[in-house]
């Protein structure tokens, strides 16, 4: 499929309200994690701006942490959870918990340290506090499609960034090792289609993530492996 080098993109009023909807709804969890001193997150097209009608939320608590912080606060806002699943994409990336509250809003958590490669993942997809939300800020950041997106007061403008790794790894802040990895790993989805990922394991109700994170260390060799990593 060929692009456009650059492509100004003008949102309408139901993009505006859409995307105050979303983020609204973002700042009122983030807003309670704060309450127990817990720093969250989002990221992706609630960051950049360029919301659809599919995009959800997923609010990031980055450091690891006991994930009783995270399900007192829920519990006490009286937030209901459907589902807690513990993950990892793949054998060499972080195990991480998710607590979906409904379709659209997730916490996620790592139950192991990111690597820094992993901290700027988010950055490469765009990254925004609860200050940059409460502030009516849009941060830079590149879609699935790898277009940068680059946020202007009428909506945003777009930009292939094959080609112009080392660029877009300035602009964002983020190493050119990141950009490469994300680069080859999203063009590898668009040729093969999305895989499933490597663990993928639902927690039961009497079941905590610390739990079961032993629970597969124990039956794993790559899960057990990551966890001795950050030891060192």
């Amino acid at each position: 499929m060929t692009r456009a080098e650059r492509l100004e993109v003008v949102y309408q009023y139901n993009h505006w309200k859409l995307l105050k909807e979303l983020r609204s709804k973002a700042i009122e969890l983030m807003t309670r994690l704060k309450r127990s001193h817990l720093r969250s997150i989002v990221h992706g097209s609630i960051a950049r701006g360029d919301v659809s009608a599919k995009s959800d939320i997923d609010v990031l608590v980055p450091d690891p942490l006991s994930s009783f912080a995270i399900e007192n606060e829920l519990e006490r806002s009286n937030i209901h959870v459907s589902r807690r699943v513990v993950m990892q994409a793949t054998p060499y990336y972080a195990v991480k918990g998710y607590i979906e509250i409904d379709d659209q809003r997730s916490i996620s958590f790592p139950l192991v340290k990111l690597r820094p490669v992993e901290k700027e993942f988010y950055k490469f997809g765009g990254m925004a506090t609860l200050s940059t939300l409460n502030e009516d800020r849009r941060t830079l950041g590149v879609d699935k499609r790898l277009m940068l997106i680059e946020p202007t007061s009428d909506g945003h403008v777009e930009s292939a960034i094959v080609g112009r790794e080392r660029t877009v790894a300035h602009l964002l802040g983020i190493s050119l090792n990141t950009v490469l990895d994300r680069v080859h790993a999203l063009m590898r989805r668009n040729e093969v289609g999305r895989t499933g990922v490597f663990i993928k394991r639902q927690l039961a109700p009497d079941e905590t993530f610390e739990m079961v994170l032993k629970k597969l260390a124990d039956q794993n060799p790559a899960v057990r492996r990551r966890l001795k990593r950050q030891e060192k």
